[in-house]
């Protein structure tokens, strides 16, 4: 993955956990860049999904899909989201 692209992951997943999540990033074990933005970026989702509520499903789809709508259907935290998805439109009609 080109340096660019990886510091955008990485500024744009690091803006929304500071924004959403509130507390300090997360500590990751050392490896290659592209893997540690990818674990990042699964805990971020993961926090989001764990976090949503019926109120909060949608909003938590939209931020979520935000990280990963121009990548490939195989990346693993596009995978990831859209597994969400299908849990949070659950929760979202429990809301309406």
């Amino acid at each position: 993955m080109d340096p660019v692209t990886l510091r955008n992951r990485l500024l744009v997943a690091t803006g929304m956990w500071r924004e959403v999540v509130g507390g300090p990033l997360p500590r990751l074990p050392p490896g290659p860049p592209e893997e540690q933005v990818e674990t990042f970026e699964l805990l971020l989702v993961e926090r989001l999904w764990e976090s949503a509520t019926p109120e909060t499903a949608r909003d938590v789809a939209d931020r979520t899909w935000d990280l990963v709508h121009d990548r490939p259907e195989d990346d693993r935290v596009r995978q990831r989201v859209v597994e969400c998805h299908e849990a949070l439109a659950r929760i979202s009609r429990l809301g309406d």
